[in-house]
């Protein structure tokens, strides 16, 4: 069994301090193999920022990574921005900007979709995905594989930001690469469950966290999720700070089972019968 946080957009600039303890205790408490994490690190790329962001990580007592989100290069020194964008968080994070680790039972590999001509929109790079399809055809469909980027390959209507370049074609090349989970942040909004553009019973599945940290809630809530791996089964805990409160609570629970090259959401008839109920 394996254990994975998925944590995202963290803000450092506009983190709520008072939640700073209670997510790293939450995730303490939890022990993950690793914790992950899916861009925007900090609000401006300034130094200080990544340096509090690399302190906080660093005291969660687990082994990390990181990919780099659209906050996390200059947004106000055109000249950083265009020649030298990922200057700080190579300094600070890590010089990898698209990180991968190997575990018992599955492989993360980070996707850098950010793009320093555009405010905000990602764009997912055909070099890119033909490099993680290469890692995930490689290990096969015998483990879970999971693509950790920073921007969604896919979104709902309500939100106001533009969605990334490239995004159906590259998700059609990833669902035919073993793709499992699909892990992204950006849009402070939580969502669990297969791609509605990719139809049919077993697919990739994405794992969409809101806001970690930061006092940007959009309406939402702040949380992180727990991803648990135990054969070929996923489950996928929301953990989340209710109103008026600070800790992190279970919120919601999904469950999905590895078949072939995709996953299947799990009714509760499958999940008492995997769990041996009656």
């Amino acid at each position: 069994m394996s254990r994975l946080v998925h944590l995202s957009d963290l803000h450092f600039g506009r983190a709520r301090p008072e939640l700073l303890a209670p997510l790293a205790e939450a995730v303490a408490s939890v022990s993950p193999d690793l914790v992950v994490v899916s861009g925007d690190l900090t609000q401006r790329a300034r130094s200080r920022e990544f340096a509090a962001a690399r302190e906080f990580l660093d005291g969660l007592g687990a082994r990390w990574l990181a990919v780099p989100g659209n906050h996390d290069i200059p947004l106000y020194q055109p000249w950083d921005r265009f020649l030298k964008p990922f200057r700080k968080y190579r300094e600070n994070i890590a010089l990898d900007l698209e990180p991968c680790h190997e575990g018992e039972d599955y492989l993360v590999a980070g996707l850098n979709t950010v793009d320093r001509f555009a405010h905000q929109r990602g764009t997912a790079r055909p070099g890119g995905i033909r490099r993680i399809c290469a890692l995930f055809e490689e290990g096969g469909a015998d483990r879970f594989n999971i693509l950790l980027a920073h921007h969604p390959f896919e979104q709902d209507r309500t939100s106001h930001k533009a969605p990334m370049r490239r995004r159906r074609k590259a998700l059609d090349r990833l669902k035919g690469c073993h793709t499992h989970l699909v892990l992204t942040g950006h849009l402070h909004m939580w969502h669990t469950g297969p791609f509605l553009t990719q139809p049919g019973r077993s697919g990739p599945i994405r794992v969409h966290a809101g806001t970690s940290l930061s006092n940007r809630l959009r309406g939402e809530v702040n949380d992180f999720a727990i991803l648990d791996i135990e054969g070929d089964l996923l489950t996928v805990t929301r953990m989340a700070v209710e109103a008026e409160r600070v800790d992190f609570t279970k919120r919601d629970v999904a469950r999905f089972r590895r078949e072939g090259a995709g996953l299947v959401a799990l009714d509760s008839s499958e999940i008492d019968r995997h769990a041996g109920k009656p």
